[in-house]
C-alpha cells in the first residue's frame, strides 16, 4: 500500500480532518487549535490593516503635495540692472515658460509671484502666502482649479482673490466678502518703504486637502500681484508640472537647459523627500515588527501539534504497523498544522480587507466613542485617516503567514513521523 499511495492521498486528509475536529476527551487539542486560529487571524489582520493605512497615508500625502504644488520650481539667480542693483527672478518669464512647456514630459509651465502678507477681516489677523498667477494657469492646478472641491466663480478670478477654505473659516468670510492684505514690501518713499494695504473681494474658495495649504494660501491675479509686491515686469519663479512626478530626476537636466544658465531647480522631492524616506523606513520597520507577531501566532500551531502528537501516539503506532510510511504520517500532521494556518490567514485577509475598505465609518465610530478630537489635521496635515488596499501588501501578508505556518508545522510533523511504533504501543 505504501509504495502505491500518492502523496496527500484522500485517507491522509480524512485522518487529519478527524484529528483537527477531535474533542479533548478523544485525545484532540481543539482548544489549542482555536487559539492558533485566532492568533493567526488577528496577526494577519493587523499586518494588512497597518500596511494599508501606511500606503494610504503615503498616497494621500504625495497626492496633496503634488496636487496643489509644483513638481519643479524654477528659480533664477537674477542679474544686475542698469543701476547696478541685483534683480532676482525672470524678466523674460513668458519666453522661459514657453521653452519649458516644450520640454518632453512637461505638461504645464506658469510664471508666479510669491509674497508674504498679513490678511485681516472681521477683526481677525492671519499670516498668508500669496501666489500671483494668471487665471488660465490657476484653472489647471489640481485640487485648486477647475473641477476641484471649491465654491465660487473661477471666471471672476481677475476681479478678486481666491483663498483656501481654512483661511476663510478662520476669518469667518465667504464668497462676496472682502479681505485686506497688508504687505510690508510696499511703496518706496524718501523716508523708506511704507506698507501697502489693499482690499479684495473673495470670489473663489478652494479646499486642496492639506491643512497647511488651506489655512495659509491665497491666489491673486498675476498683474495685481506684480504691482502689490513691486515685481513690475518680472516673475519670481516658474512652476512646472510633469507627466511622471516619481521620475522627477530624469526631467531636471532638460528643464535646466531650457530655463537658461541662471536657473536653479527645487523639486517636490527636495521639499518632501526626507519625509517620504522616513515613511519608507517606517514601513519596513512596521512590517518586520508585525512579522514577528505572525511568527508568535504561528508558534501556537507548534504547541498544538506537539500536544496532538503526544495524545495520538497510540494511533501513530497502529497506523505504522498497518503499513503507513513515515511520509504519510508526516503529511497527515502537516495538513493539521497548515490547515489551521490557511484558515487563519483567509480570515485575517478578509478582516484586513474589510477594515481597509470601510475605514471611514470605522474611524468615525472610534472618533464618536472617544468624544472627538482623535485626528488633528493641524498636526498630521491631512483631514482624515486614509487607507489604500494594495495587492502586493495582501500577497506579502498571505505569503508570510502561510510560509511561517508551513515551516513551523514541519518540526512536530517530523517528530510524529519518526516515532517508533514499538515504543508507541509498548504501554498500550
Amino acid at each position: 500500500m505504501s509504495n502505491s499511495t500518492p502523496p496527500f492521498a484522500a485517507f491522509e486528509w480524512m485522518i487529519a480532518w478527524r484529528y483537527l475536529r477531535a474533542k479533548r476527551a478523544e485525545g484532540g487539542v481543539s482548544v489549542m487549535t482555536w487559539i492558533s486560529l485566532i492568533g493567526i487571524t488577528l496577526a494577519v489582520f493587523a499586518l494588512i490593516a497597518t500596511l494599508s493605512v501606511r500606503a494610504g497615508f503615503r498616497a494621500e500625502f504625495v497626492d496633496t503635495v503634488l496636487g496643489a504644488n509644483a513638481h519643479v520650481t524654477v528659480y533664477s539667480t537674477g542679474g544686475l540692472d542698469d543701476a547696478g542693483r541685483l534683480q532676482r527672478g525672470f524678466a523674460d518669464y513668458d519666453a522661459v515658460a514657453a521653452r519649458l512647456a516644450e520640454v518632453p514630459g512637461v505638461t504645464r509651465a506658469a510664471p508666479l509671484i510669491k509674497g508674504q502678507v498679513m490678511a485681516t477681516a472681521n477683526g481677525v489677523n492671519m499670516g498668508a502666502e500669496v501666489f500671483g498667477i494668471r487665471a488660465e494657469d490657476l484653472a489647471t492646478i489640481p485640487r485648486v482649479g477647475a473641477g476641484a472641491e471649491a465654491i465660487g466663480d473661477l471666471a471672476r478670478f481677475d476681479q478678486g482673490i481666491a483663498i483656501g477654505s481654512g483661511l476663510a473659516r478662520e476669518m469667518n468670510i465667504g464668497i462676496g466678502d472682502r479681505i485686506r492684505l497688508i504687505s510690508p514690501d510696499g511703496v518706496k518713499t524718501a523716508f523708506g518703504t511704507s506698507p501697502r494695504v489693499n482690499a479684495y473681494e473673495v470670489v473663489y474658495i478652494f479646499t486642496a486637502g492639506r491643512y497647511d495649504i488651506d489655512r495659509t494660501r491665497a491666489y491673486l491675479p498675476f498683474a495685481e500681484a506684480q504691482a502689490n509686491f513691486n515685481r513690475e515686469g518680472r516673475a519670481d519663479e516658474i512652476e512646472v508640472l510633469v507627466q511622471n512626478p516619481d521620475a522627477i530626476a530624469g526631467y531636471e537636466l532638460p528643464i535646466l537647459q531650457a530655463a537658461g544658465s541662471t536657473a536653479m531647480l527645487w523639486t517636490w522631492q527636495d521639499s518632501a523627500g526626507a519625509f517620504l524616506r522616513a515613511l519608507d523606513i517606517e514601513d519596513n520597520v512596521m512590517f518586520i515588527i508585525l512579522s514577528i507577531l505572525v511568527l508568535i501566532a504561528a508558534m501556537n500551531i507548534v504547541s498544538g501539534l506537539i500536544m496532538l502528537v503526544k495524545n495520538k501516539g497510540r494511533d501513530i503506532g497502529i497506523l505504522r504497523t498497518m503499513g503507513l510510511t513515515e511520509g504519510s504520517i508526516l503529511r497527515m500532521f502537516f495538513i493539521c498544522g497548515a490547515s489551521t494556518g490557511l484558515l487563519g490567514t483567509a480570515l485575517g485577509v478578509g478582516l484586513g480587507c474589510l477594515f481597509a475598505l470601510y475605514i471611514d465609518p470605522i474611524f468615525s465610530f472610534v472618533n464618536y466613542v472617544a468624544g472627538g478630537g482623535v485626528w488633528d489635521p493641524s498636526v498630521r496635515g491631512i483631514y482624515n485617516l486614509p487607507a489604500k488596499l494594495q495587492v502586493q501588501d495582501v500577497l506579502s501578508a498571505v505569503g508570510l503567514s502561510l510560509g511561517l505556518s508551513c515551516v513551523v508545522t514541519i518540526f512536530p510533523a517530523r517528530r510524529a513521523a519518526r516515532m517508533n511504533p514499538v515504543e508507541a504501543l509498548r504501554y498500550e
